[in-house]
């Protein structure tokens, strides 16, 4: 199968390139390759490489700077993956995409299933909540990955970023009022990758992912704080000694509000695509196997 990954160099496109190459012939594109902010730069690349599946896993991520740059973000996160599922589309071929828990506004109690409607607080989920309309408007057989608070040990995310407070600073105020599901790079590379395996082993990946096709939520298992994922960084990584404080999200300065409730319900990928990922203290601790071992 011939499949084409963007974000090559991004949090899951880092984690899916080695999973996806030995199922096909994989081109694997970054940023410095194929910009998304270039719409006739998407459509040669897709017509170039004629792929069977793109895995679009690129995307604007800057939730705080997407309030200053709102056309770039519509245009990254909105218009660019409904120009890869058309090009899709005329292949028949499909995509796989990467939505967010951002999409929702957070003020319901439960955790989100698909079909909750979306109502994003700011210009990073109206981004990514067009960009799944444009794709479903699209016709193309596609699979949209609905994730949470994404981390891994690449590029910028909040398990960096307190790794290394941890170490820098002598208290740390992290939010006690946000619950959501850490999920790991990796987690939604494996269960991507295993997915992608799934379609191509049926004979017509298109078809496969056509009959399945929709919106699913992908989160690694079980929910928590932000202050709470902090304490279990800390315990797995002594060298962390920062005093956690626990603040209200009212108390963290940011341009945009995010959701109190970022939990997203995972029964429909396994009740229909038969994929579970682990609880995300699991992940969290196979995330962390990877760092070197604590000098004492």
């Amino acid at each position: 199968m011939n499949i084409l990954l963007t974000g090559a160099h991004g949090q899951v496109g880092a984690a899916l390139q080695p999973l996806l190459e030995p199922l096909g012939h994989l081109t694997a594109l970054g940023r410095e390759a194929l910009d998304l902010a270039d719409a006739d730069a998407l459509r040669a690349a897709v017509r170039r490489h004629r792929p069977q599946l793109i895995v679009n896993a690129a995307a604007y991520t800057a939730v705080d700077r997407a309030e200053t740059e709102p056309a770039l973000a519509e245009t990254v996160n909105g218009i660019a993956p409904g120009v890869l599922a058309e090009e899709a589309q005329h292949l028949g071929a499909a995509l796989i995409h990467y939505s967010t828990d951002y999409v929702f506004d957070g003020s319901r109690a439960e955790p989100y299933v698909e079909t909750d409607p979306p109502h994003p607080l700011g210009v990073y989920g109206r981004s990514k909540w067009l960009g799944e309309q444009t794709v479903q408007a699209s016709g193309a057989p596609a699979w949209i990955f609905r994730t949470s608070w994404v981390y891994s040990l690449h590029g910028a995310n909040f398990l960096k970023t307190m790794l290394r407070l941890g170490q820098e600073r002598d208290t740390l105020n992290v939010v006690n009022d946000q619950w959501g599901a850490p999920t790991w790079a990796g987690s939604l590379a494996d269960a991507t990758a295993t997915l992608v395996r799934k379609a191509r082993d049926s004979g017509d990946a298109a078809a496969f992912i056509r009959q399945h096709q929709g919106v699913y939520h992908m989160t690694n298992g079980g929910a928590t704080t932000w202050y709470a994922f902090a304490q279990a960084i800390f315990s797995l990584r002594p060298e962390c000694r920062a005093r956690l404080v626990p603040i209200p999200a009212s108390a963290y300065p940011s341009p945009v509000r995010r959701p109190a409730n970022s939990r997203l319900d995972n029964r429909k990928l396994a009740e229909t695509l038969h994929v579970t990922l682990p609880p995300w203290q699991e992940a969290l601790q196979r995330c962390l196997e990877a760092l070197p071992p604590i000098s004492r």
